[in-house]
């Protein structure tokens, strides 16, 4: 993440719809950078958006995932440009104000209730929780 960002928005390029030749996840950052540049001072923190070859999840195509400094890392399939934007940007907005990036999936909006493919500790705090149930 660059200095000035605390949170990153990275997508999956490689990932397509079956039967399908297009990679949704080339439209999906200009997108998500156009929406994120539009929501300005609505949204309290910066965001990254970052693209990754692939993060494994080939068969919920195309995925998304959020990380944040000490935070939970999500990661959503099953994700459509044209139609998960804005989605998308209200969990961005709600991400960066939890503290540990903790929520539950009643809480997401729209779509990202039922399309949440993994939900990652921050590392710090999977290794704080190892060692208090060590002692």
């Amino acid at each position: 993440m660059s200095q000035s960002c605390s949170h990153r928005i990275t997508v999956c390029t490689s990932c397509r719809h079956k039967d399908k030749t297009n990679r949704p996840g080339y439209e999906l950052i200009a997108q998500l950078r156009a929406a994120l540049a539009a929501a300005g001072d609505d949204l309290p923190a910066s965001f990254d958006i970052a693209e990754v070859a692939c993060m494994a999840g080939c068969s919920r195509p195309c995925t998304v995932a959020y990380h944040g400094k000490n935070k939970a890392t999500y990661l959503f399939g099953d994700i459509e440009p044209d139609h998960d934007i804005a989605d998308l940007i209200t969990f961005a907005q709600q991400y960066a104000t939890l503290d540990d990036g903790w929520c539950s999936s009643l809480d997401r909006p729209g779509k990202l209730r039922k399309s949440t493919l993994a939900r990652i500790p921050a590392a710090f705090q999977a290794l704080q929780d190892s060692l208090e149930k060590a002692s």
